[in-house]
């Protein structure tokens, strides 16, 4: 089971680029008869990450990112590089899905994805709107034509 899920805050201008990429691969996808293959948009709950994660063989990841690198930079970045042991907290909004991905390979075990790839793209703009920045759009596009091939050979 190859799953696919787009993080991020689609009224926070290109934070919603994973939830973008997402939407377009689903409309790429549906009904193409891929038994092993889920798209989610997850928001901002990395609660919902690790529980949609949970059972696939594969996991790809997109969120957006501000590192100060060029507004469309597109970073892939092995899973297990980037998680994140959450803090101690009550509140669940500060679990983000680099917890998610620290916390279920604890939780789940085997029934966690071993292959997880996380797709950054590099945001211009996390103000308030609903549109992506010219650059993160055309990044978007990117990511979901490389993400389209991986969909294409995981059914091989």
């Amino acid at each position: 089971m190859l799953t696919i899920i787009g993080c991020g805050n689609p009224n926070r201008s290109d934070d919603g680029v994973g939830v973008e990429v997402v939407r377009r691969l689903h409309d790429r996808f549906a009904g193409s008869q891929r038994p092993n293959l889920r798209i989610f948009d997850t928001g901002t709950d990395g609660m919902a990450v690790m529980f949609r994660a949970r059972g696939s063989d594969a996991l790809i990841l997109v969120d957006a990112s501000k590192t100060g690198a060029e507004p469309g930079a597109v970073f892939e970045v092995p899973g297990a590089d980037l998680e994140g042991r959450p803090v101690q907290s009550f509140n669940l909004h500060d679990f983000r899905w680099d917890h998610a991905l620290y916390a279920g390979r604890r939780i789940f075990k085997n029934e966690f994805p071993d292959e997880v790839t996380v797709f950054l793209i590099e945001a211009h703009s996390l103000e308030f709107g609903c549109d992506l920045s010219v650059a993160v759009a055309r990044a978007a596009e990117r990511v979901v034509e490389l993400i389209s091939t991986r969909i294409v050979r995981y059914d091989g």
